[in-house]
């Protein structure tokens, strides 16, 4: 038997037990005025006991009403004492109302992230009930609308002029005139239900700003890499041209002048011939433009790439340009593959450059087949690969003065052969660093 029935039990058996004494003690009592009083006293001390037993167990009901009527209001912070004949049910009310009050914060917490999430969108998002009145919309909403919330609050899709985006399709881009903005939108909606009521979402993203920001910094990529471009390939043009006016000014001209002015000028037309080139692909596309793959003989290519000036950048605070590095090209087996040969030697003199800036004394090229693959390695005696993940990431540069263009192009240049580039340290222990560049062997070059 619960503990509260047989308090009830108990307590009533306590307020009968005066009645049935007196009945015992009128049959047993031999004197008739004694008998007359025992009533009496049996009607007083029932009276007091049913007072006794009606604060007992009308009182805690008085409580659990109260607590159950705070719960009802909302008021959760209120609290029963536990004791008494309905201790366990006060302990379970108390228990819930916990509940419920922790369960209202995260709800609240919940609401709260909800709104500032809402509000941090540039995304315009609205919210319309079963009748397509709207019944919530957010800051970018109210920019799109150029209205303030109280105005736009139990209005209809109609009268907003949205009504023909929650007819449409789902998902649909368009050019659409808002009273704040026009331009080309993605409109998204979709049905929604809450309090067993219907309703729509819609989601209205202005395109177009992104477009033209995406735009702008493709742009700017794009000249940044096209300066560097220019910048790498009239570099050995300068340093050639000032090497045979110094040797037109002499008097008298060394007997081997004209083999020299031709291997000078052939140098120029060559890098001048393969920057226009270049360029032209850059100016037609806006972007690397698609390898033309031909034919390439792999150490003919790599001999032009080292004869080229590449001068060492002056290190911070030097004064004048350091000497150029020696690049000394390894001999190697034959070998053709198929690529643009304009690319890949852009991509080659990216790599060597930074070889040589970094390079103490001398660079090593060479080149060799490997598992269906030519690898070109172009090896330095420097301090070797910064210790960072975004090497090849454009605009990254770890150099002085650098414009992060080199690396992010020769790997570009490299997967659209579909190839690829790394950078690591040198494996045998030595310092410096070790730039290989791996292109796919024609399928019917022999192995």
């Amino acid at each position: 038997m619960p503990r509260f029935e047989r308090r009830v039990l108990y307590g009533s058996l306590c307020v009968a037990a005066p009645a049935g004494a007196a009945l015992l003690a009128m049959a047993l009592w031999p004197e008739p005025t004694l008998r007359w009083l025992l009533p009496l006293a049996a009607l007083a001390a029932t009276a007091l006991a049913m007072r006794w037993q009606y604060r007992r167990v009308v009182f805690p009901l008085y409580t659990l009403g109260g607590l159950l009527e705070a719960l009802r209001e909302g008021d959760y912070s209120l609290r029963g004492v536990q004791g008494g004949v309905l201790g366990d049910v006060v302990y379970d009310i108390n228990a819930l109302a916990e509940r419920l009050q922790k369960e209202r914060l995260e709800f609240e917490e919940s609401a709260h992230l909800l709104g500032k999430t809402l509000a941090a969108l540039d995304s315009a998002v609205l919210v319309f009930d079963e009748r397509l009145r709207l019944r919530l919309v957010n800051p970018a909403g109210l920019r799109l609308l150029d209205a303030e919330r109280h105005r736009l609050f139990g209005l209809s899709a109609a009268e907003l002029g949205l009504a023909g985006l929650l007819e449409g399709p789902a998902a649909q881009v368009l050019a659409h005139a808002f009273p704040g903005r026009s331009g080309r939108f993605e409109v998204r909606h979709a049905a929604l239900r809450s309090g067993g009521r219907g309703g729509q979402l819609l989601v209205i993203n202005d395109v177009g700003r992104v477009l033209r920001e995406e735009e702008r910094a493709a742009w700017q990529r794009l000249l940044r890499v096209l300066g560097h471009e220019v910048n790498n390939s009239l570099a050995p043009i300068q340093s050639m041209a000032g090497t045979l006016a110094t040797l037109a000014a002499r008097e008298p001209l060394p007997a081997d002048w004209r083999e020299d002015f031709r291997g000078g000028l052939e140098v120029i037309g060559n890098r001048a011939g393969a920057l226009a080139r270049f360029l032209a692909g850059y100016s037609t596309l806006a972007r690397l433009p698609p390898p033309h793959r031909a034919e390439v003989d792999v150490p003919a290519l790599l001999g032009k790439v080292a004869r080229l000036p590449l001068s060492a950048k002056p290190a911070p605070g030097a004064k004048g340009a350091r000497p150029d590095r020696q690049v000394m090209l390894e001999e190697g087996e034959p070998l053709r593959i198929l690529a643009d040969a304009d690319q890949l030697e852009q991509a080659l003199i990216n790599l060597l450059r930074n070889a040589v800036e970094a390079a103490s004394a001398q660079v090593r090229l060479r080149w060799r087949r490997e598992s269906g693959r030519a690898l070109i390695e172009v090896e330095d005696d420097g301090p070797g690969p910064p210790p960072s993940d975004n090497l090849f990431v454009p605009f990254f540069t770890t150099k002085p003065g650098g414009s992060g263009i080199g690396l992010a192009l020769a790997r570009q240049i490299a997967e659209g052969h579909d190839g690829g580039v790394a950078l690591t340290a040198r494996a045998d222990g030595e310092p410096g660093a070790l730039a290989c560049l791996w292109l796919p062997l024609p399928a019917a070059d022999p192995l």
